[in-house]
């Protein structure tokens, strides 16, 4: 084995100090950026979100095969999670994994105030820039009846957890949320490991995939899809639409971000503390 001074650099950061780089963004966003800059990160990370779910429409509509329809979702979908990523937009369920990483390794005494500060100008910033996108494409395009009756179907998908109704569909749907923050949460931290472009996008890819096959919920998406259908006269309807699928999604995306991703790997792997 040559020595290590001839070894090749390591193709990827390692596990163990990922959470340091997601402690050291969190910490320079919640700490350096003002309320109007985040809420304009959060719209910019909306409006992202909706191309992507506009994306995955388009390229599965006409497509038979079950599997691969769903396989080209989740690229599309995927793309709308790689600009934000790379931009630095900001996105409600990926700090459901920054914040609780940064709380766990950041000694900082205003951390909770300012993190929830964060927690919901994002919130509110996806909301508007997924409902001012859906509306923008709804004036500048019209696509064929295929693309809007997949869009139905996939957004029937997203409500399914009304006909179940009450407190069963809740839990049911905020354990779905939980699952679908588990594999954003992942492909945010997976995408911090890579030191290159397509490093940072193949995880993105799979993990994103595997979320939308597996139809988990993801409270921006879900906005995305919800204002893509609703200027068309279809949907639910926005007080629907935030009862059984945008607000109870997003509760399981805040669980799944801190207990099934941010926990259990600070837990594990124990990295030390912020500076």
């Amino acid at each position: 084995m040559p020595p290590s001074s001839q070894r090749p650099p390591a193709q990827f950061i390692a596990s163990h100090d990922v959470a340091q780089e997601i402690c050291k963004e969190a910490c320079e966003h919640i700490h350096t950026l003002s309320a109007p800059r985040i809420l304009v990160l959060a719209i910019l990370g909306g409006a992202f979100i909706t191309m992507g779910a506009l994306f995955s429409i388009l390229l599965s509509t006409g497509v038979e095969t079950h599997g691969l329809q769903l396989l080209l979702q989740g690229l599309g979908f995927s793309v709308g999670f790689f600009l934000v990523i790379l931009t630095g937009a900001a996105l409600f369920t990926e700090a459901n994994v920054l914040l609780p990483v940064s709380a766990l390794n950041c000694s900082r005494t205003d951390m909770l105030r300012r993190g929830i500060k964060f927690w919901v100008l994002a919130w509110v910033g996806n909301l508007i820039g997924t409902m001012l996108t859906g509306w923008v494409v709804s004036l500048a395009q019209v696509y064929s009846p295929e693309h809007y009756e997949l869009l139905s179907s996939v957004v029937a998908k997203k409500m399914h957890y009304q006909q179940v109704g009450g407190a069963e569909g809740w839990f049911s749907l905020v354990l779905s949320g939980m699952l679908g923050n588990w594999m954003v949460g992942m492909a945010a931290f997976l995408a911090v490991m890579g030191r290159t472009i397509i490093d940072k996008f193949v995880p993105i890819f799979l993990a994103v995939s595997l979320f939308v096959a597996g139809n988990f919920q993801h409270s921006p998406a879900n906005m995305a899809y919800f204002s893509m259908i609703m200027p068309t006269g279809a949907g639910p309807g926005w007080w629907d639409a935030m009862r059984w699928s945008i607000i109870p999604a997003g509760i399981g995306n805040i669980l799944g971000g801190s207990l099934l991703v941010a926990l259990p790997l600070w837990y594990g792997l124990r990295p030390s503390r912020c500076e």
